[in-house]
């Protein structure tokens, strides 16, 4: 604000006025505060390569990982097939298949306008038919798999 205001880079002395703080206060803060570095700075012997290539984006899914929850959803919708629509809606509210996050009992209840005794015993049930070999072979293989 202080640059906008003067048009140019302030002094550390006009810094330490504006901000209230001894002026070594501010010359301690310019000496220990790195400089900006820029993503295309060259790195390597060959000065080959930059230093953008190197560093690795948290939020960004690897194509592998990309590819396992694609085979993962696939596995899970094909065991799921066995269940009636309503059980297969049940199941995935309250583990949270849909939106990614897993509902109550209470919440599901009231999606279906039934009790959550209801939504209970439905879930019961589709376990209980997922938890059939074939079913729970799919998904043991793949994870096994991984």
């Amino acid at each position: 604000q202080l640059e906008q205001k003067l048009g140019r880079t302030p002094t550390p002395e006009e810094l330490a006025q504006d901000m209230g703080i001894p002026v070594e206060k501010v010359n301690e803060i310019i000496r220990i505060a790195p400089e900006p570095l820029s993503l295309d700075t060259p790195v390597g012997e060959d000065e080959d390569g930059h230093l953008m290539d190197f560093i690795e984006d948290d939020n960004c899914v690897s194509p592998t990982e990309a590819v396992d929850r694609s085979l993962l959803r696939d596995r899970i919708e094909e065991a799921l097939r066995v269940l009636t629509d309503r059980e297969r809606d049940v199941i995935k509210m309250r583990f949270g298949l849909i939106d990614g996050m897993p509902h109550t009992l209470e919440e599901v209840g009231k999606h279906f306008n039934v009790t959550r005794e209801r939504i209970r015993q439905i879930e019961a049930k589709a376990i209980k038919k997922l938890r059939n070999r074939n079913n729970c072979r799919k998904l043991r293989d793949f994870s096994n798999g991984l």
